[in-house]
């Protein structure tokens, strides 16, 4: 039998930082102990004085404490193994988002700005989404991919929530090499009965390749390509972040960066999709989806872990067993156990 070992809340495992940082503290505060004795006089004497006192019983005591900190950690995160794995039928796309963030995104004709209502208009689709694969694709002078094609919707709001557009240098809007990086990031499907989809989303400007014929190709191998043009055709300066300057060209004047609709519309024309132009309300996202929905898709044999059989027990005992022993070291030797060395 297959196994397979998740924890089921994993980002408190970003709760482990802890125990390094109460470590340190603790070896700060031994060593500021230390030197305070120190002013007192001779430690070996002071020892003397102190017949019952007992570092390692101490430090015991705070190792296990720390062990039991990060057992409870590991509690809350949930460990489990999936035992069962599956065959099941689903029925869904994939969908590749190619988002532009080239500098001109940042003009502020779509409330706050073009790349910030494109990241809105993003989460609201996730929203929708159910049973779909979903990927994202950034691009400027030349694309990356930003999150690879998954079903974990929460993961992917967290990757497009960290999207900004120094995340590549070399300006531009190579829109056909997005579309040529999408067409790869689908996951192989033998049945090929699996609807794909990529969904541009730009202002269309700087075009630096032939879009319109990559969006060709794609569409004769079943893939569509829908583009959402973000922008005003009549144009936005772009800021300079962190200033209140706009962006100028080589003879001082002022960039104003307008929306290419004649060239989203010919991208999504050769792509066998469609054109939606985008403004400060929800309505691009909701044609959209409509167009997603039209799409005729089979369903689709996947294994999964049905069953996940949680792991935390033995961690509680172990916990519980530790926090006894805690208790019953004492820091100070116990007189009638003086000439017990167990702990000394």
């Amino acid at each position: 039998m297959l196994f397979i070992f998740r924890f089921a809340n994993q980002q408190y495992l970003y709760l482990l930082i802890i125990i390094p940082i109460l470590i340190g503290g603790y070896i700060y505060t031994r060593i500021q102990r230390r030197k305070n004795l120190e002013k007192f006089g001779d430690l070996e004497l002071l020892k003397n004085l102190m017949p019952g006192a007992s570092q390692f019983r101490q430090i015991l005591k705070f190792c296990i404490l720390m062990l039991a900190m990060a057992g409870i950690i590991f509690v809350i995160a949930r460990p489990q193994f999936g035992s069962k794995l599956e065959t099941v039928k689903k029925k869904g796309l994939e969908v590749m988002v190619a988002l532009d963030i080239s500098n001109s995104m940042l003009a502020e004709d779509i409330r706050p700005n073009r790349l910030e209502k494109s990241k809105q208009m993003l989460y609201k689709m996730l929203d929708d989404l159910n049973n779909d694969k979903f990927g994202v694709i950034i691009f400027a002078g030349k694309p990356f991919t930003q999150l690879p094609i998954t079903t974990d919707y929460q993961a992917a709001k967290m990757f497009i929530s960290s999207i900004q557009p120094g995340a590549i240098r070399q300006q531009g809007t190579a829109i056909g090499a997005a579309l040529n990086l999408a067409a790869r990031s689908f996951s192989e499907n033998e049945e090929k009965n699996k609807g794909q989809a990529v969904i541009i989303i730009t202002d269309g400007e700087n075009h630096e390749d032939d879009a319109v014929q990559t969006a060709k190709e794609l569409a004769e191998k079943g893939i569509h390509v829908n583009v959402i043009g973000i922008g005003d055709p009549n144009g936005a300066p772009i800021p300079i972040a962190g200033t209140n300057s706009m962006k100028k060209d080589k003879e001082g004047n002022t960039i104003i960066t307008k929306l290419n609709e004649n060239m989203c519309r010919e991208i999504a024309e050769a792509g066998d999709g469609v054109y939606i132009h985008a403004d400060n309300t929800n309505d691009a996202v909701k044609a959209l989806q409509k167009e997603l929905d039209k799409f005729t898709t089979d369903e689709v044999n996947e294994k999964v872990y049905s069953e996940y059989d949680e792991q935390f027990p033995p961690i509680v005992w172990v916990i519980l067993v530790l926090l006894i022993i805690e208790v019953i070291i004492l820091e100070r030797k116990n007189g009638l156990f003086r000439d017990f060395k167990l702990f000394d």
